[in-house]
């Protein structure tokens, strides 16, 4: 009986590694996945920023307000 449950206690232990270990793998995913969108949505604003400051400059030109 002893070896039965030492056997079960065994494999318990197995699955809570591997149950561990996929966790893991999923978190790492999710947090490149969240650094991926947080880099593209800095990535939009710089360029959005520099169109706007382009813009701004153009109407300053074509206004004479800048010269």
């Amino acid at each position: 009986m002893a070896n039965n449950t030492q056997k079960m206690s065994y494999d318990a232990g197995v699955a809570k590694g591997q149950a561990q270990e996929k966790t893991s793998n999923m978190m790492d995913k999710a947090t490149n996945a969240a650094q991926s969108a947080k880099d593209a949505c800095l990535a939009a604003g710089d360029q959005m920023k520099a169109q706007v400051l382009g813009a701004t400059d153009s109407v300053q030109k074509a206004t004479g307000m800048k010269k």
